[in-house]
């Protein structure tokens, strides 16, 4: 008889498709590893994955990819390496399958192994009460369980049949509830006077392409008028070249800083963010910063993924800090009549896709730097939503885990 997972060290296949996924499968990694240290995990993931000892058969930028036209050139590939991640899957049969965010990817994946008798993780809920509520029918057939970063989501999911738990937001115990942002530009090499915005267009390569030459206009305008601005912008290794040469082309000299991920110290450091709209912005918000939340894509994708919308808004903040009747759209009301909402409450300011322009962006950002008595408001929400979301993560996501596997 094969021993069981309780007799041994689980084997688990995992697969996590961009920077923010791969940061949520490390700090998983760490809790998995802490109740089972000689666990093997395989699948695809990125470096901090693989600094858990994950064994990455393929790199997590291979489904770095974002948008519908964005995504069509790679299709192909992408679907080669599902096919023959899930064959290998198949043969090897791990106790568990977990699929860190990217459902786009993974969802199809998941059924597959579990119309196969794997057992199935999902872990992060997408974000179906924002947009693409058709979401959930793929869910529910994909995942024996998910693993949920927000505190209404479990309920939300429960309505549909979805078995899931909440087990707080793993950033939110790894960011210090107050940071020093002295010792942060300390670390960066940076003067502890004067203001400093941080920049972050992004980690995909689609994202910088559309952002990024808005972002360092937008610091152009903003040192004209506070001409002691600095400017930290982090960025992922492989973006690194394209974020230098919209760097040098900004002709802000040395009031620019690039640097090569640093992420949290740059966000520590800074006063205020200009952002791009993804995870980074809910670890600006638990870092307390007040931020100006921008996006931009083709005009296609955009217009595709508008009609699909839930909400008024596109920035985890603002969702976050949301009174809780917002995320519940009454029956008798559209998806697209809530969306547009003229009196849905913004906890920072968010420019999509037309609306962020340098001038609006800078102005944006110089609202901020303009109103002390703001940013302490914004700062004492933040401290809210981060003692909210921080739990005992990994005790939560491993007792998941080992409910699942006994069954």
């Amino acid at each position: 008889m094969t021993p069981g997972p309780t007799q041994r060290a689980p084997r688990f296949g995992m697969v996590a498709g961009e920077a923010s996924g791969d940061l949520l499968a490390a700090h998983l990694l760490d809790a998995l590893r802490a109740r089972w240290p000689d666990l093997q995990a395989a699948g695809i993931g990125g470096a901090e994955m693989q600094r858990r000892g994950f064994d990455a058969w393929w790199p997590v930028e291979k489904l770095s990819v974002r948008g519908y036209l964005e995504v069509l050139p790679r299709l192909p590939e992408l679907l080669w390496i599902r096919k023959r991640l899930t064959q290998t899957l198949l043969a090897q049969k791990p106790d568990l399958f977990i699929g860190v965010d990217a459902p786009d990817f993974n969802f199809e994946l998941e059924a597959r192994l579990k119309a196969a008798g794997l057992k199935t993780l999902h872990f992060v809920s997408p974000s179906f009460w924002a947009w693409r509520p058709e979401k959930l029918a793929r869910l529910k057939a994909a995942a024996d369980h998910v693993l949920c970063l927000f505190p209404f989501e479990p309920e939300l999911l429960a309505a549909h049949g979805i078995g899931a738990s909440y087990v707080g937001h793993p950033l939110a115990s790894s960011i210090t509830l107050q940071p020093d942002r002295s010792a942060a530009r300390r670390a960066l090499g940076l003067p502890d006077a004067g203001p400093l915005v941080a920049l972050l267009p992004g980690s995909r390569a689609a994202e910088v392409k559309h952002l990024g030459s808005r972002f360092f206009q937008a610091a152009a305008l903003i040192r004209q008028a506070y001409q002691a601005t600095q400017f930290i912008v982090p960025t992922v290794p492989h973006l690194l070249p394209q974020v230098q040469a919209l760097a040098r082309a900004s002709g802000l000299g040395d009031a620019v800083h690039v640097v090569r991920g640093q992420s949290h110290a740059a966000l520590a450091a800074c006063d205020v963010t200009l952002i791009a709209s993804g995870t980074a912005t809910l670890e600006a918000a638990l870092f307390k910063r007040p931020m100006v939340i921008a996006y931009a894509m083709p005009d296609v994708s955009y217009r595709v993924m508008r009609k699909k919308r839930q909400l008024p808004w596109v920035g985890l903040p603002n969702v976050l800090c949301a009174p809780r009747e917002w995320l519940h759209r009454p029956a008798d009301v559209s998806p697209h009549d809530w969306a547009d909402r003229a009196d849905a409450p913004f906890v920072v300011p968010e420019l999509i896709q037309h609306a962020a322009t340098p001038p609006a962006l800078s102005q944006a950002v110089l609202d901020w730097l303009g109103a002390p008595e703001k940013i302490d408001a914004v700062q004492q929400r933040f401290a809210a939503l981060h003692h909210e979301l921080k739990r005992d993560t990994a005790q939560l996501a491993t007792d998941a885990i080992e409910t699942l596997l006994a069954r």
